[in-house]
Parts: structure tokens; sequence; C-alpha cells
């Protein structure tokens, strides 16, 4: 009769090491969903610096294209929504005219809201005026691409 009480204590330590293991478990998993949940969040913030780079990139090859003297009559506004897909995102250019021959400061800005907070990133840059009424060279190529050339059907 002496086994019995060592049987109801095995049972108890038992009962105890299974709670205490469910909760090293909980807390474990909690700190993997925590940590989840931040790399997710980093991701998104990368993405969204990536995207705001490339439409700075773009707005400024743009005014690059035209001339910073031609562009406010080309495009219209210095500010605005990007297009679409990109809606979210706003820009704003300032351009000032340099003194006798001097460039262009350009400015790009572009803005959007990540997580309830204002984020904006933006790029100054200098942009000689176009010489000339040089007009905007044919980019075509002398002959059409075939893109099935090669393709097996």
């Amino acid at each position: 009769m002496v086994a019995r009480p060592r049987l109801v204590s095995r049972r108890g330590a038992l009962l105890v090491d299974v709670l205490v293991g469910v909760v090293m478990l909980g807390v474990a998993l909690a700190v993997m969903i925590g940590l989840s949940a931040r790399a997710v969040s980093a991701q998104r913030a990368g993405e969204n610096l990536q995207i705001a780079a490339m439409l700075i990139d773009e707005r400024l090859n743009m005014v690059l294209a035209k001339g910073p003297e031609d562009y406010a009559t080309a495009f219209g506004a210095l500010d605005g929504p990007c297009d679409e897909p990109y809606a979210r995102f706003r820009y704003s250019l300032s351009i000032q005219e340099g003194s006798a021959g001097q460039p262009f400061r350009v400015s790009c800005t572009v803005t959007w809201t990540e997580s309830g907070k204002p984020r904006s990133e933006t790029v100054h840059t200098l942009i000689a005026p176009r010489l000339g009424d040089e007009p905007d060279p044919d980019r075509k190529p002398p002959e059409t691409t075939d893109r099935l050339a090669g393709v097996l059907p």
C-alpha cells in the first residue's frame, strides 16, 4: 500500500510538468508572433521606401527629359497624387531657376501614410537648362523587333 502515495505524487508532478510546458510553449509562441509582426511591418516600410524612390526618380527624369523651364507648361501642376496604382502617394516638385547660366535647383518630395503616420522622402538635385531648340531625338529603332523569333509553336 505504500506504492499508492507515490503514484499520486507522480501524477501531481506530471500535471505540474505539463502546465509548465504549456506556459513555456505559450510564451515562446507569443514571442514568435511578435517577431513575425515586426518583420512584416519592416518589410512593408521597406517596400514603401522603394516605391517612393521609384516615384521620385520618375518625376526627376520627367523634369530632365522636358527641361526644367518647360516642365510646368508640359505637365501642368507641380504637385498632386501619383498615378495609379500609387494613388496613395503624393508628389511635390520645386523648381528654382538658377542665375545667369547656373543650373536649376530641383526638389522632389513624395509623401504617404504608413501605420497612421505621415512619411516622406525628398531628393534635391541640380539640373542644367536645355540649350537651344534641339528637338527630342527620334528613339524608334531602325527595324522592329521580332519578339516571337525563336519561340517554338
